[in-house]
């Protein structure tokens, strides 16, 4: 086994994980040892990154040491950042700080996903990550939401491609933008309400942020998953167009065919128990999901 330190540096929160791989060239699912999160500091010079990523290691090897003896120092690392003014100063650190080999997913590091994407550049670190774990965990296709300073859809269809997403304002940015733009309105707990009519300014604003953040959620998953189960459908039109012979063939696969009900939908980020308790669709709620997606690009690139 290995152990790899996943960094995964978002606008709002920086999340760490310590994780356990398998070797070089083998397969195996990646185990959490454990797992710590910090603010993310705006702007950040690499020799405050090494200070405080020298406190987060000592975090994580104790955490993972009393749940189940000596832990080993990571092998390696790999960092996922979606504020690109930050990702130099975190690599640096890294590099300094741990040994073996350092990765920083973007262009040219492979992940083993296909992105149909106009521009596959654009997608953001974590977003690929989400993918590559969903897929491993759960198959394909499956949908991923990742909830943080903005929702991330991520929808991962039949031939397990990442085949396109929504990112939509997250639920605390909502409610900073309502605080911030509307004088009389204040900074509200972010907690759903008892009841949607509220009967105070600041239930108002829960019902309106959380409920509708809820709504807003179910309602893109219900258009994302009607739309992975037509493409699915015009695909197996395409491949089976002209060949009468096939006709029962087709009929059947159709059957079998994943439906809107059938994709599994994964759930994680900040607050995400709570977010799922409020909506209709079932979902997974998987806590660990970046990080495991960023340990198994560690160990998919150790190959060859």
């Amino acid at each position: 086994m290995a152990h790899v330190l996943a960094a995964d540096i978002g606008n709002t929160t920086a999340r760490f994980g310590l994780l356990e791989t398998a070797e070089a060239g083998a397969e195996g699912a990646p185990k959490l040892l454990s797992a710590c999160e910090v603010t993310t500091r705006q702007p950040i010079t690499t020799d405050e990154a090494r200070m405080q990523l020298g406190q987060i290691l000592s975090e994580l090897t104790g955490k993972a040491s009393s749940r189940g003896g000596a832990c080993p120092s990571p092998e390696g690392s790999i960092l996922s950042c979606v504020v690109p003014t930050l990702t130099d100063a975190w690599h640096r650190a890294l590099a300094d700080t741990v040994l073996g080999k350092q990765l920083v997913v973007g262009p040219g590091l492979r992940s083993g996903v296909k992105l149909r994407f106009n521009n596959p550049s654009e997608v953001g670190p974590d977003r690929i990550a989400d993918a590559v774990a969903a897929r491993a965990a759960y198959g394909a296709p499956v949908v991923v939401v990742d909830l943080g300073t903005t929702t991330n859809f991520e929808a991962i269809d039949a031939s397990g491609a990442f085949c396109g997403g929504i990112i939509a304002p997250g639920v605390a940015l909502g409610a900073r933008s309502l605080a911030e733009a509307a004088a009389r309105l204040p900074i509200i707990e972010l907690r759903a309400p008892e009841r949607v009519l509220g009967r105070s300014t600041r239930e108002a604003m829960q019902s309106g942020v959380v409920l509708g953040e809820a709504a807003r959620i179910d309602g893109l998953l219900d258009a994302m998953l009607a739309e992975l189960a037509d493409t699915g459908k015009s695909a197996r039109a395409r491949l089976g167009e002209g060949s009468a012979a096939h006709e029962n063939e087709r009929d059947e696969d159709d059957a079998g065919a994943a439906t809107p009900m059938a994709i599994p939908i994964v759930i994680t980020g900040e607050n995400a128990t709570a977010i799922a308790a409020l909506l209709h669709h079932q979902t997974i709620i998987d806590d660990a999901l970046t990080l495991r997606g960023l340990a198994l690009i560690w160990q998919a690139n150790q190959r060859g």
